[in-house]
């Protein structure tokens, strides 16, 4: 699993990793479905590609949790659980053009805040 920023010959602002393994995206299990072509899509048309790199992932879990998305910073990792609306996804294009125009990446927004998990808890 990626775990930092991955080094590339254009310098990035940072990366959004979503999961599309196990049962974060499968619809058979009664999960939400996440529209990986829309963000592809709409990652690719609005140039994004190039400071928010977008890589779709297999399973990021914990498998407790759908639609797991994990935004990768070179400050370090925030994970998002449950994102299940597509306000949420579009938040997260519009985070994504919005730190890209800015030139540094803008806080997580309040729309996904809420759904802001520890990866990791350790005693």
């Amino acid at each position: 699993m990626i775990t930092t920023v991955q080094e590339t010959k254009r310098p990035v602002l940072g990366q959004v990793l979503i999961c599309s393994g196990c049962c974060c995206g499968r619809t058979d299990k009664g999960k939400p479905e996440i529209p990986l072509e829309w963000l592809k899509t709409s990652w690719k048309q609005a140039g994004l590609l190039r400071s928010v790199q977008l890589t779709i992932s297999g399973c990021l879990g914990p498998c407790d949790l759908t639609n797991v998305a994990c935004i990768l910073t070179p400050q370090g990792q925030i994970w998002l659980g449950g994102l299940k609306d597509e306000v949420h996804y579009q938040a997260l294009f519009d985070w994504a053009i919005a730190s890209t125009e800015a030139g540094y990446l803008f806080d997580v927004p309040e729309t996904l805040k809420i759904h802001i998990f520890e990866r990791f808890r350790f005693p």
